[in-house]
């Protein structure tokens, strides 16, 4: 009987631990002690997506980040379908909505059967009202990598202005 228990719950210990090993990989959770996932993972909501199967829509409001734990998500523009990005185990995206509940800027679609893992705005706001060093170790990490992001988008925003505008003169030369 006790072999038949311990098969039982040692399932879902090891599920237990590789969630909790996605999420220290997650850059939002990097750093936080074995406790603080701890505290993430009881907050997060889990869900499966079949193949083709849309996790939230261009235009629609943003409520939190999404963890593909595994498969793959594809993240694209409407109406024209262009891919943006694929995602894969370990890969998160939506993340600007723990900050901002603004409109979906793409499309996430479920590219295979995938497991994914739902933070959403509240959960932050919760877990924050509860343990606020953990909320803002979050936030800052969060604000850290939202940062980094602007830097990458300004430099290439700028790089392609140039281009422009060395297409711009050599038209009105030749």
């Amino acid at each position: 009987m006790d072999s038949l228990w311990g098969n039982l719950f040692k399932g879902e210990r090891k599920k237990k631990e590789h969630i909790l090993g996605v999420l220290k990989d997650i850059p939002i959770f990097q750093g936080l002690n074995p406790r603080e996932l701890d505290c993430i993972d009881r907050v997060l909501h889990k869900r499966q997506y079949d193949t083709d199967e849309v996790i939230f829509s261009q235009g629609s409001m943003g409520a939190g980040m999404y963890i593909v734990v595994d498969g793959s998500v594809k993240i694209i523009t409407e109406p024209s379908g262009d891919t943006v990005a694929e995602l894969g185990d370990g890969e998160f995206f939506g993340e600007i909505a723990l900050l901002d509940e603004s409109p979906r800027s793409a499309t996430a679609v479920a590219m295979t059967p995938c497991t994914v893992l739902g933070f959403f705005q509240g959960d932050l706001f919760g877990l924050t009202e509860r343990n606020p060093r953990l909320g803002i170790k979050i936030v800052l990490k969060l604000s850290r990598i939202i940062g980094r992001r602007l830097i990458t988008a300004n430099a290439q925003a700028h790089s392609l202005q140039e281009e422009l505008n060395s297409l711009k003169a050599g038209k009105a030369g030749g």
